[in-house]
């Protein structure tokens, strides 16, 4: 609409009507961090139409041309807020037709033949199959998602008290026994004291730390670790071996730790952890009540994440002369974790998890 200004001639602004519902969005869009630039600059556009100001004025504060205003605002006023997308361009004929195009995803979702010897096709190898240009290979595959070139791990648990299990461990973690102290224990073996050829540069502006991809090994160590999951806080003990014994040993310090109450304590299926003599002491000892988490599960264990946690802190990019120094580190990173501890807070329930798992199975098979 024109509005008439004081001498009753038309000023040509145009004040476009804006419902409730698109100045949400509109604005939504302008907060936006993540949001084009374009996108941002249209929504400002429309918004500064629908407060009455001029062609030119928008133009100054947007920092555009007046004819991108006259544009964005007949558009909008058009089509509302699908008028403020890009319109589809033709562009150039496809060179490729969809038969072709499903030849090539079917070719490249199967094995190459074996006298090619390769384990899985590259654009380039798959183009000079089919005669066109590689990149128009990579182009189809972006389209369908399809990645040959990766390659992901995965590990299905065929534990047949798999469900049990899971509710078992789950359990703990989201409704802990009154008066008891649920524990993580599991232990991560053959941590190698490695140390450089060459001293690490450090972090500089602009440039990031860099160190030596050849290294010196000078022995390893086991760490013994039992996560609180209430508190997060770590006891904690390195030995040369992970057997029954030193499992054992580890159990009597986390009893030591914690005195004269319930221990329930999540640990893997390691045949240590069910050992004759283990079982034995165990049984002099009823206040400790070992759960095993499936076969294959051990994401299920809280103190994997505190093992990842140290592992990325404390012991990759660390630089150790001997095995001693190795222990001292973690010790130190320990000891610091322990007075800025928190727990690890479980948030799926059981019967959450098994339909995942389940349909995982059904759509990976």
């Amino acid at each position: 609409m024109l509005s008439v200004g004081q001498c009753g001639m038309p000023n040509r602004v145009r004040v476009v009507e804006v419902n409730n519902a698109d100045r949400v969005e509109l604005e939504r869009r302008v907060r936006s961090k993540s949001s084009p630039a374009r996108s941002v600059e249209r929504a400002r556009i429309v918004l500064l139409s629908a407060d009455g100001l001029t062609g030119r004025e928008i133009a100054e504060r947007v920092g555009c041309s007046e004819q991108t205003v006259v544009a964005w605002r007949a558009r909008y006023a058009k089509s509302g807020l699908a008028g403020l997308d890009d319109a589809p361009r033709s562009g150039r004929p496809r060179l490729v037709d969809d038969a072709m195009r499903y030849a090539i995803l079917t070719k490249t979702l199967h094995k190459p033949p074996a006298e090619l010897g390769i384990t899985h096709w590259s654009s380039r190898l798959l183009a000079d199959q089919f005669g066109v240009d590689h990149a128009t290979i990579a182009r189809l595959w972006a389209d369908y998602g399809v990645k040959p070139h990766r390659v992901g791990t995965f590990k299905f648990s065929t534990d047949p008290q798999l469900h049990a299990k899971v509710r078992d461990v789950v359990g703990l973690y989201l409704h802990p026994p009154d008066g008891a102290v649920v524990l993580c224990i599991d232990d991560k073996s053959q941590i190698q004291a490695l140390d450089r050829t060459q001293p690490t540069l450090p972090l500089r502006r602009g440039r990031h730390a860099r160190m030596t991809h050849d290294y010196k090994r000078n022995g390893t160590t086991t760490l013994f670790a039992a996560l609180e999951v209430a508190t997060g806080k770590v006891t904690d003990a390195c030995y040369q071996r992970h057997r029954h014994q030193e499992f054992l040993k580890f159990l009597r310090q986390v009893a030591k730790a914690y005195p004269r109450v319930a221990l329930h304590v999540v640990c893997d299926n390691y045949a240590t952890h069910k050992h004759p003599k283990v079982t034995a002491w165990l049984a002099k000892n009823p206040r400790i009540t070992l759960h095993f988490t499936p076969t294959s599960g051990s994401w299920l264990n809280l103190v994997e994440v505190f093992f990842s946690i140290i592992t990325r802190q404390a012991i990759r990019r660390g630089t150790f002369p001997s095995v001693p120094d190795l222990i001292a580190a973690i010790r130190r990173f320990i000891n610091g974790w322990n007075e800025r501890c928190h727990p690890f807070t479980w948030t799926k329930t059981a019967d959450e998890i098994h339909p995942k798992v389940q349909n995982t199975l059904a759509t990976d098979q």
